[in-house]
């Protein structure tokens, strides 16, 4: 069997055999993605984090299938119906929709018009007819009149129910029907009469129709959820005449009156059985490949935005805004502890304004504030004037903050456990400062639907949305690597080889012993043993470790060979790390054994030349336009500065300041096409765009980033 699963995944995915057979045995020793890609690329023939991932998936679904396919075995068994030839083909089939195509006429059924024709003894008749040999039907039928069949029509009704039944089940058929469907089926939505006030937001979809296989994801999942809430109907059919064309050519073998028979059966069996049966499929295969298209969308905003730049070990002042409320200021500390809290009142009806400007001088003076973070929220530029009039005496950064999710984080379980003693004001500040501070590790708190930055994310598969950002996350988090001894809990739970337990273990550890000195020190953590020790320890950080390889990406299973190549240098670790020439002295190719090679070697000696170092970019200040602080503002013809806050398939959502983003269309992102606004836009990017149209009343602004249009 698992000879067969190497075969289809090598083909698949391009890939050598081998390579598949030791990706598998590595996840099959509960091995991660991470763990695979970073520390044994010599097994995988140095496939990357994405190949790894396509390889475990694609081994799941063939285990799936095999499970299936031994419940059929089973089941058709169990009926006493199972022949070696038909074992054979199950057997063989490696494709879901062709074993359930096998499995139709064994599976159990309500009671059908077939059926019931059976129970009426019309089933020699049906066969008989079916072969098209029979002249006069009439007269056959006749001779199967009993006390449950009146009269020779309802006879050939009952007939022609089993042949129609029989044409369904046809595997033939079925395939070649499905063949129709993927080169010419439709699909169309019309509006539920009576709906046209209540469903307005669907307007676009009240009449409308495009080929299936060009129909976008967003489109689709739109048409899809205008359905659920009852305000379209959606179908997806090619014409019918051309599926009875087909149908014709497999079955109709004369002309005679068993063909007039078995031509009508044929176009009952496609109108109620076969052709609802092949749309019911493509309903769910369409839906499913939106769903794929549109969680990777969410998956590649999340990505960009969990590897944000980061300030960095920064003293901070972040500020949720509001009106009426106030605004809520916290101070942190360069480690993201809160060290005070306080409300200021700048704005109407209070205009406060020169005792917060007062209170927020002192706050710098005394905290000794680097940068100021401000959330984005209800008087986010309002309050943005207001810290830019006041005077500091030293040099503060002033940066906006998304503030998405931040509500989600304050009221959870997770802001209770860490702040028990403040109310959700408070967290939620707290919250926006440490987001500047380290994206990463202050957006594993919020879960992920709620950041703000996916599309139709509550209408695709919630289960596979789940996995596919948890697998973000996880990647993301030992992408960058980190502290062993600042790391929360819940970040610590995504590192590779940890979760839940192990890393509330590690925190309880931390608490009762100190700051880890070495990674070694991990294996004195409950229920952390040799195997989970293997899979994070090359993840986690100790910055001034007295092995300064515990601050790197070198894993401790390869430290001899790092330690090796200082002593044939005469040298020190650490003499390795301050020393370029040292380094450039090393051959490699002089290290290479059977348990090691050059792919994991050249990543020693990368790791070497900048030893935990942060992947992610350096943050940079943002500043809106002056000109516009709300939508009524904004004019057609505008030139304005812009964050990009959100990436579809259909463009990309831009924030200019007004608590409204506009919309760059796909069209509108350049002068050139674009077949992915992913290749030309990339989160929290900053741009220039300019305003195309504004509709105040329904809250949209057009955008463009033509080159072309911004001159």
């Amino acid at each position: 069997m698992l000879e067969k699963y190497i075969e289809i995944i090598s083909s698949s995915l391009s890939l050598k055999p081998w390579q598949v057979t030791n990706t598998i045995q590595l996840l099959d020793q509960d091995a991660t993605v991470p763990f695979i890609s970073r520390y044994r690329k010599e097994a995988t023939g140095t496939l990357d984090e994405v190949q790894v991932l396509a390889v475990k998936e694609q081994y799941e679904k063939l285990k799936e299938l095999v499970k299936r396919r031994e419940a059929i075995i089973h089941s058709i068994d169990e009926q006493g119906k199972l022949t070696d030839d038909l074992r054979k083909k199950i057997e063989n089939s490696w494709v879901l929709t062709e074993l359930e195509d096998i499995y139709l006429p064994y599976k159990q059924k309500r009671k059908t018009r077939a059926i019931i024709a059976r129970e009426k003894g019309l089933e020699p008749l049906a066969d008989a007819i079916f072969k098209q040999q029979v002249k006069d039907v009439g007269l056959l039928a006749e001779k199967y009149l009993n006390d449950k069949v009146e009269n020779t029509e309802e006879a050939l009704q009952g007939a022609r129910d089993i042949i129609a039944e029989w044409v369904n089940e046809d595997t033939r058929a079925r395939e070649s029907v499905r063949r129709l469907f993927e080169r010419d089926a439709v699909i169309s939505s019309k509006m539920v009469k009576g709906k046209e006030t209540e469903g307005i937001k669907y307007k676009d979809y009240f009449d409308f129709s495009e080929p299936l296989k060009r129909c976008p994801s967003h489109r689709l999942l739109a048409m899809r959820r205008g359905e659920e809430e009852g305000f379209l109907r959606v179908s997806i059919d090619p014409e019918e005449d051309k599926a009875f064309e087909i149908l014709e050519k497999q079955f109709m073998k004369a002309r005679n009156d068993a063909a007039v028979q078995v031509q009508e059966a044929l176009k009952d069996s496609y109108k109620r059985l076969l052709g609802p049966s092949i749309e019911t499929e493509f309903k769910g295969f369409s839906k499913e490949k939106a769903d794929e298209e549109a969680i990777m969308v969410f998956a590649e905003n999340l990505r960009q935005l969990l590897l944000s730049s980061p300030l960095g070990q920064k003293n901070v002042l972040a500020i949720d805004p509001g009106f009426r409320t106030g605004c809520k200021v916290v101070c942190l500390d360069a480690q993201g502890n809160l060290v005070h809290n306080e409300a200021i009142y700048p704005h109407p009806p209070q205009n406060e304004g020169a005792m917060a400007s007062k209170k927020i001088t002192n706050l710098v003076s005394v905290y000794r504030i680097d940068a100021i973070a401000i959330g984005n929220g209800t008087a986010s530029r309002e309050t943005e004037q207001f810290i830019n009039r006041v005077r500091f005496e030293r040099d503060v950064q002033v940066f906006m903050v998304s503030e998405a999710g931040a509500s989600i984080y304050s009221a959870s379980s997770v802001a209770r456990e860490e702040f028990p003693q403040y109310d959700v004001t408070v967290r939620g500040a707290v919250s926006i400062g440490r987001r500047l501070m380290d994206p990463l590790a202050e957006l594993v708190k919020i879960d992920p639907k709620s950041i703000g930055v996916g599309q139709y994310q509550h209408d695709v598969d919630q289960g596979k949305l789940k996995k596919s950002l948890d697998h973000v996350v996880e990647s993301c988090v030992n992408l960058v690597g980190v502290n062993l001894n600042t790391a929360s809990k819940h970040l610590l739970t995504y590192v590779s080889g940890l979760g839940p337990t192990l890393a509330q273990n590690i925190v309880d550890y931390r608490t009762k012993n100190g700051a880890f000195k070495s990674r070694k020190e991990l294996l004195k953590i409950p229920r952390l043993g040799d195997k989970a020790f293997e899979q994070c320890a090359g993840f986690l950080r100790i910055p001034n470790a007295e092995n300064p390889l515990d601050n790197s990406a070198v894993h401790p299973e390869s430290y001899h060979v790092a330690e090796h190549m200082a002593e044939d240098m005469q040298a020190t670790i650490k003499d390795i790390l301050k020393d370029e020439s040292l380094r450039k002295k090393i051959d490699p190719k002089r290290y290479i054994s059977d348990k090691i090679g050059l792919p994991t070697l050249n990543d020693i000696l990368q790791e070497l030349a900048k030893p935990g170092r942060d992947p992610r970019s350096i943050i940079k200040v943002f500043e809106f336009s002056n000109q516009v602080h709300s939508i009524s503002d904004v004019k057609p013809g505008m030139i304005l500065p812009g964050i990009v806050t959100n990436i579809t398939n259909f463009g990309a959502f831009v924030d200019i300041g007004v608590k409204q983003d506009g919309l760059v269309h796909i069209s509108q992102l350049a002068d050139k096409f674009i077949s992915n606004p992913a290749d030309e836009v990339k989160l929290h990017q900053h741009v220039m765009v300019k305003v195309v149209e504004v509709d105040a009343s329904r809250k949209r602004i057009q955008l463009t980033m033509k080159e072309s249009e911004l001159k």
